[in-house]
């Protein structure tokens, strides 16, 4: 086997099926992904089964109870499957959309209209069920996508492609427009890394070490999203029975996520009154406390937090926990050490929370609520692929809008350039 060239060869396949979907109908690409949703549901007990081979290697090689359980093909999860399809299907499509027209003194008209990236190569660990969510936007958004996901899941995510093309079948859209490497070598990333003539955009979903590799050995261009440094500075004047609130959901709701909040700044003027008990929450919920001294002198029994705390994305029920002087100290903490993701700032003051908005740049900024609404389905835009941190080409959440880029179209009546 060559696998450079069965890798080449599957790359040009797609973009060929791309360019078809690029020009079907709205119409014919939700019933596809309707479609697709009913064979999932139909096709269950064959996604188990499947998955069944996929679960027994991992208990085998003693992967952990975190890493099986996202490597699960439950009936919910094949349900959330079937759900996000339909779901995608109901949203309008951006491909086509004009964002604006003007006019100019010689009458011509100028517009941009949305059109498809192409054809996206996404690389991801673990979850099967990405494979689905990441066929259905691609689709919806008249893109071909080819997924390379772990060797630990090779057997579920084939299985659920076969689905897929089955369902595809149905419809005058080519199955041909999404595909998942069909190889386990390490070595088949590096070759789909160099197609820069089939793919147009690459995104790696999984940890900062898989994300690295990727952006050091890809000629394509790369979505990053390291990791999620995701910070809430709760303010002076604070309501504290929010601040609590928002904090425990930011860090305990579902700590193994990029959008869980890992770090608290809390301004001086309301640490003494708010800190003893927040942190006794946080304690009853499970959750270590990494404290400066100024947070130490407050609260007893706290482990003292190391430079290295601050800028730590834990993913697990730890904490790291700052007295800062004010706001501006609280910005200043952000830049230096957060990674661009998601920031919120719980205040009663106006001027303070515009203020917050406009000076922190991570691509996602909230006034008064948890950082885990920092995700496409809650904000709106469906299921998304990936959360970028990256400011070039899409920044924050990427959903159907974010799997597209605009073109200049011209409207004229016979005029020529003097």
């Amino acid at each position: 086997m060559n696998l450079e060239k069965e890798i080449k060869e599957l790359a040009v396949a797609v973009k060929a099926a791309a360019r078809v979907l690029a020009a079907t109908a709205t119409t014919e690409k939700n019933r596809a992904l309707l479609a697709m949703a009913e064979n999932l549901r139909r096709q269950r007990e064959f996604l188990q089964e499947r998955n069944r081979i996929d679960l027994d290697q991992a208990a085998a090689n003693g992967l952990s109870a975190a890493m099986i359980d996202r490597l699960t093909l439950s009936d919910l999860v094949i349900e959330g499957m079937a759900a996000g399809l339909e779901e995608i299907a109901a949203f309008p499509d951006p491909v086509g959309e004009i964002e604006r027209m003007w006019q100019r003194p010689n009458r011509l008209k100028i517009g941009k209209m949305r059109i498809p990236l192409g054809v996206v190569g996404m690389i991801y660990e673990s979850r099967p069920n990405v494979t689905a969510d990441a066929a259905g936007l691609c689709l919806k958004s008249g893109n071909g996508v080819i997924l390379r996901g772990g060797s630990e899941a090779f057997h579920s995510n084939m299985a659920v492609l076969k689905v897929l093309h089955e369902a595809l079948a149905t419809t005058t859209i080519p199955p041909a427009v999404v595909q998942v490497v069909p190889f386990t070598e390490r070595k088949a990333i590096n070759y789909l890394l160099a197609c820069e003539d089939e793919i147009d955009l690459i995104i790696p979903r999984g940890g900062e070490g898989l994300i690295r590799f990727v952006v050091a050995h890809s000629r394509i261009p790369v979505i990053k999203h390291y990791k999620g440094v995701c910070h809430v500075y709760v303010d002076a004047g604070a309501d504290q029975e929010m601040a609590r609130r928002i904090v425990i959901n930011a860090k305990t709701q579902r700590p193994g996520v990029c959008n869980a909040a890992e770090t608290l700044l809390v301004n001086q003027e309301i640490a003494a009154a708010f800190l003893p008990r927040m942190l006794a929450e946080l304690k009853a919920a499970g959750v270590e406390i990494r404290g400066c001294a100024r947070t130490c002198a407050l609260v007893a029994d706290i482990m003292p937090a190391t430079d290295a705390d601050w800028a730590a994305e834990y993913l697990d029920l730890i904490i790291a926990v700052k007295v800062v002087d004010d706001l501006a100290a609280a910005v200043s903490h952000i830049a230096q050490y957060g990674s661009d993701h998601t920031e919120t700032i719980v205040t009663r003051d106006y001027q303070r929370a515009q203020e917050f908005l406009q000076r922190i740049n991570s691509s996602v900024v909230m006034v008064n609520a948890s950082t885990r609404f920092s995700d496409g389905g809650q904000m709106g835009l469906g299921a998304e692929i990936g959360i970028s941190t990256t400011k070039l080409h899409a920044y924050g959440p990427m959903g159907l809008e974010g799997l597209t880029t605009t073109k200049y179209i011209i409207y004229g009546d016979g005029q020529i350039r003097e």
